[in-house]
This record gives C-alpha cells, structure tokens and sequence, in this order.
C-alpha cells in the first residue's frame, strides 16, 4: 500500500477517477458521484455545457463547435484543468460547501499499478486544484481488493482482476501488500472497437459507439452449447452507401471476434500464475479469481477466464464501484491491518 491506514483515516473524501466514470466517496454521506469521466466544451466560448451522463449522450451527436472530451485516460488525467472543471461540476455547490468546511482537507484517490509518477502527479495537482491540502495515492488493485471483502492482510493469496475501460490490471495480493502485478492496456473499449471492426469488415456495416452494450448482451454465455440466439439483428449505417440497413450477425462469430484482444489478457494471467509461489498458487486454485471493474459484467468473460486458466473465476456483488468502496473503507476505519510484533531473541 503507498500509505498507511493511519494516514487514510484522516481523509475527509476518496475520489476513483476512471477512464469510464468518475466516482467520489465522502466520508459520512458515503459514495455521491457515479457519472461518466465526460464533458461537453463549447469551443467558440471556452464554456461548460454539461458533464458526466448528459455530456456522454451527447458523443458523436453534437454540432462543430461543441466538443466532448474524456480528460481521464486509463485511470491517468490528461487534462488537468478540464478534469477540475469536470469535477466541481460533478460535485455541486451543496458538496463543494460541505467540503470547504473542512479546516484541512485531505482527499485520497486511487491509482493504476505501476503508474509512473508524472502520472501521479497529475492525479494530486487534480485534487489539490479543487482545495485538497493533501492527496494520498492507494494503489487502485488493494483498494478494489478491500472493496469486494477480499482478505487482503492476511496470510493467504487473494487474486484480483481489475477490468477497466482502458486497462485491465491482475495482482495477487498476501499480507496486505502485492506480491505480483501486471497491467495490460486491454480494456473494455478494446472490446467494443474489436466488435465494430468485425461488423465493418464482414458485414460492411458501422455500428454507433453507443450501440455496441446492446449488442454484447446477446453474447451472454460462452462456447457452442450457449443457450443464445444463433443470430441477432443489428442496426447501423452501411459503409458504401451511408444509408440506414440492418444485418443479422453471428453471435459466434462476434465471440470470436471478441477473443483476439482478450489474448493478452490470457497471457498476463498465465504471467501471474508462473511468477507466485506456488504455495500462493495453491491458494488461488482454491479461492479463485475475483473480477471487479465495470468490464467484468461483460457476458461470457468469466467463462472464457475458466476456460483458459482452469481456475475459478468470480465477479464481485457490485464490481463497479469496488475500488471507491474500499478507498472509503479505508477512510472509516473499517479495516484493520495484522500487527506482526517483533519476536523477541
């Protein structure tokens, strides 16, 4: 952990800005922003126009000089003036009061592993911008590993996989530390842009940005014996002509679209697996693989993970917002470390 649980205790508000949506805890209220990581900029005024699930609907829907922008990349702000702006918004001037309160305010917000430090540094001059007198940095793989009740401080391996929009991240975590980690930058939108591809080369078709969920929950289940439609139909512009068509699509073929961007996945996961102890792998083959993140609801993932490491795979109750959850159950106290006492000689 980057720091102690003393340290997070005097945090008044832990933030997790993702690559998909923004999500921030207050100490006390509990978890009050869940919006999209988005914002609509009019370019000839320099002005907000809106934020978080208006400004998302508005993608690929908006006039020229309105611009809609993701100021969050992989969990990193590129954008640190908009990812501000974005943020007061988020919060609201109720919010942004109650804070101000706070003689001095300390916030705590969540990393991807292995982040280098300009990275986060950016993170802090975010959160510092909007009044913080102290940032605490948790690396984003324990704070989802508390969040879903995992027992990350004690002496046995918890493995957890964090699938993000951009980046997916899989750590193997004894001892309320990390014992191996790999990020992989294979996200969700990896998947939707390997869905659209498959439609425009095989079927000449372009599918909307925000049509390509609908199209994923046909592909519940995985393999030959999955009780699915054989095909689905979808609707979208076709390439040639730019007019209006609709195409019926092999689920199975889409599944396997699907599986080329999951292969690095796959290897990152066999990478782990090599790299523990193999008392640690032991544990794993027992207690399995938890998977949080907004893309572990993908249908069927779970089970092409099964299939490829032979090891149970789980998704957490609420595998969204498990990171900010066990930011803000650091921020309460909830967790306490194992106190290893010195022996004496």
């Amino acid at each position: 952990m980057t720091v102690s649980l003393e340290q997070l205790r005097r945090c008044h508000v832990a933030v997790d800005l993702g690559a998909a949506r923004t999500r921030v805890y207050i100490k006390g209220p509990g978890l009050v922003v869940d919006e999209p990581s988005v914002a609509a900029m009019n370019t000839r005024t320099g002005s907000l126009i809106a934020v978080g699930t208006l400004a998302e609907q508005m993608t690929g829907r908006t006039p020229d000089y309105i611009r809609v922008v993701r100021p969050v990349t992989g969990g990193t702000v590129v954008d640190i003036e908009m990812a501000q702006r974005m943020l007061r918004q988020l919060l609201g001037e109720k919010l942004r009061r109650q804070l101000r309160r706070k003689p001095r305010l300390r916030a705590a917000a969540c990393t991807p592993h292995d982040s280098d430090p300009l990275a986060q540094r950016a993170t802090v001059e975010t959160l510092v911008g909007l009044g913080a007198r102290r940032v605490e940095l948790v690396d984003t793989l324990i704070a989802a590993a508390v969040g879903c009740g995992l027992p990350v401080e004690q002496p046995t391996a918890s493995m957890i996989m964090v699938c993000g929009a951009a980046t997916t991240q899989i750590a193997v975590l004894s001892l309320g530390s990390i014992v191996t980690a790999v990020r992989i930058p294979i996200g969700g939108d990896a998947i939707d842009h390997a869905v659209i591809q498959h439609l425009r080369h095989h079927h000449e078709l372009i599918l909307p940005s925000q049509s390509v969920r609908p199209l994923q929950l046909a592909l519940s289940g995985s393999g030959p014996a999955a009780h699915v439609p054989i095909t689905t139909e979808i609707h979208g512009r076709d390439v040639a002509t730019g007019l209006a068509r609709s195409v019926h699509v092999d689920t199975d073929a889409v599944r396997q679209a699907i599986h080329a961007p999951l292969t690095a996945v796959f290897d990152g996961l066999g990478k782990i697996l090599r790299d523990c102890p193999p008392d640690l792998v032991a544990d794993i083959a027992d207690c399995g693989i938890v998977m949080v993140g907004g893309s572990a609801l993908l249908p069927g993932l779970d089970q092409m993970l099964r299939n490829a490491t032979g090891v149970p795979v789980h998704i957490a109750e609420r595998p969204d917002v498990c990171s900010v959850l066990g930011l803000g159950a650091m921020l309460d106290g909830e967790i306490q470390p194992m106190v290893l006492t010195p022996l004496a000689c």
